[in-house]
Order: C-alpha cells, then sequence, then structure tokens
C-alpha cells in the first residue's frame, strides 16, 4: 500500500501443496482453518476485492492477463 508490500506470500508453500486433505476427509491439516479448498490451485477464475467493515475503496487497478503470450513468444 502506498509502495509499501503488505502481504508477500506463497500459497502452495503454506499450505505445503495439499488443497484438500491428502487422506480424503474433511479436515485439512495443512490449511489455516482446516478446511478443504478444491479450488485453490484453479489456473482460471474470478478476482475478488474483499474487505472487513465497510469503507473499503480501490483506485487504479490493474489486471494482467496471463494467458496471453507476449508478440514474438511461442508457448
Amino acid at each position: 500500500m502506498n509502495g509499501e508490500v503488505i502481504v508477500d506470500g506463497d500459497i502452495r508453500e503454506a499450505c505445503q501443496g495439499h488443497n484438500v486433505a491428502p487422506d480424503g476427509s474433511d479436515n485439512n491439516p495443512y490449511t489455516v482453518d482446516h478446511r478443504n479448498h478444491p479450488g485453490m490451485f484453479n489456473k482460471t477464475g474470478h478476482i475478488g476485492f474483499l474487505g472487513h467493515g465497510a469503507g473499503l475503496k480501490f483506485r487504479n487497478v490493474r489486471v494482467l492477463d496471463l494467458t496471453k503470450t507476449p508478440k514474438g513468444k511461442k508457448k
């Protein structure tokens, strides 16, 4: 915020790559809330702007489409 890093983390590292419990149960020991999150590593989806309480505002939001290939590069 205002040029300062607020959060710098890797979700794959934090949950050790387990978006669902390895034993198939509903209790996932690798996520903070111990719940399964099957869509956590989806490559496409929606963006949500969320906050705590009222008064949240955004300005100059830009989204980069990472599915597009830069000119002159091949996938």
